[in-house]
């Protein structure tokens, strides 16, 4: 194998730094600050360019596009970052914009798989081991942790989090923050309980599914304001690990929790539909 293999119908502009083993097919465009780690692939027709780094051993499928210019309003030129970690897939026509603000930074984790059409736009922050599924889509500042899945045709509203190890089912309207370890879907969006079959596959014990069931039945199932469920959730559920972290989750919240009946954080002039629609779909914890 050569140090790297570059198809004499691409386009790897000067200045471009290319690791060991690295492919580039024909039609294919790197720009001149793009940096490819060892054993990158970038197929046929895919665009890379911007302050841009691919992790070791990632694959670009044809007609992927990625850091270009954010299509956040507010950008005015200032020096941003793409980074792809080790191991993704990146399918075809996925757009991951580059990020808005000086020396912020749009990140992808490792063994990530980016299905076809999905888009990841300016500052959001994707861990490892995330699914997105076709046409999956990403607006500003979402964060998206470790192991979690989002199903396809499904948007996220900027600023929404979801937790790690949560499944989210196709053609879902997601507009606030998603609990770790929780499997829902549709819209209005309604959760099926814990991702079990996620969570026994990735080896948590009973005992660690046992509490966590706990504390999802009383923030879903009892009909307590959110505060009071997480009070509750501290008293009665053992306080393991991963409870912890559901509480913590759950109290960092700005954009409110999908699925929690409550008062939401919001301006007095929003109308009266509006509200009711914040408060039947998510609540902030005061």
């Amino acid at each position: 194998m050569t140090e790297t293999n570059i198809h004499p119908m691409a386009l790897v502009e000067p200045g471009a730094q290319l690791g060991k083993n690295v492919t580039v097919e024909a039609y294919a465009v790197v720009k001149s600050t793009v940096i490819l780690d060892d054993n990158v692939v970038i197929k046929s027709h895919a665009y890379i360019e911007g302050n841009t780094t691919i992790g070791e051993g990632t694959v670009v499928f044809p007609f992927a596009s990625i850091g270009t210019k954010t299509q956040n309003l507010k950008y005015h030129g200032e020096k941003t970052f793409v980074k792809i970690g080790q191991n993704c897939e990146i399918r075809e026509f996925v757009t991951i914009n580059s990020s808005s603000g000086e020396n912020t930074v749009v990140s992808v984790g490792d063994h990530c798989l980016i299905m076809a059409y999905c888009h990841i736009a300016h500052n959001c922050e994707v861990g490892n081991h995330v699914v997105m599924s076709n046409n999956a889509t990403l607006a500003g500042h979402v964060i998206i942790e470790d192991h979690a899945i989002i199903g396809g045709l499904t948007p996220l509203h900027q600023y929404v989090r979801v937790g790690t190890y949560a499944m989210i089912g196709g053609l879902s309207r997601v507009g606030c923050d998603i609990p770790p370890y929780t499997i829902g879907a549709g819209i209005p969006f309604k959760y099926g309980g814990l991702n079990l079959i996620g969570l026994k596959r990735h080896g948590f014990p009973l005992k660690t599914r046992q509490e966590l069931s706990k504390a999802f039945k009383i923030m879903f199932r009892s009909h307590l304001r959110p505060e009071d469920a997480l009070k509750r959730i501290e008293i009665e559920v053992e306080q393991i690990p991963e409870v912890r972290n559901w509480v913590k989750f759950c109290r960092e919240s700005k954009r409110g929790i999908m699925g929690v009946q409550g008062i939401t954080k919001g301006s007095s002039e929003k109308s009266a539909s509006v509200e009711k629609i914040e408060e039947r779909e998510c609540a902030t914890v005061n």
